[in-house]
């Protein structure tokens, strides 16, 4: 039911993070308090958000993944 996933939580503050992942009997829990500094949680209206693990390494690292965002994708109607 839980195999493959991972799921981040954090606090009001956005201070601290927690991740629980599942391994094989029981959850694994990595948690991580920020001194100074704060979580830029990925905002948005929906209370589930999908993250690539890259983007999860991202999150910790300090990375405002909601502003990360790559190279407008081009669509032409002709080629000369």
């Amino acid at each position: 039911m839980f195999e493959g996933a991972l799921y981040a939580f954090t606090n009001r503050r956005r201070d601290k993070i927690k991740l629980l992942y599942w391994e094989d009997n029981g959850f694994v829990l990595y948690y991580k308090s920020l001194a100074e500094e704060k979580f830029h949680w990925p905002g948005g209206e929906e209370e589930l958000v999908s993250l690539t693990g890259q983007q999860i390494n991202w999150l910790l690292d300090g990375y405002d993944i909601g502003a990360m965002k790559g190279h407008r994708k081009l669509q032409y109607e002709a080629t000369f």
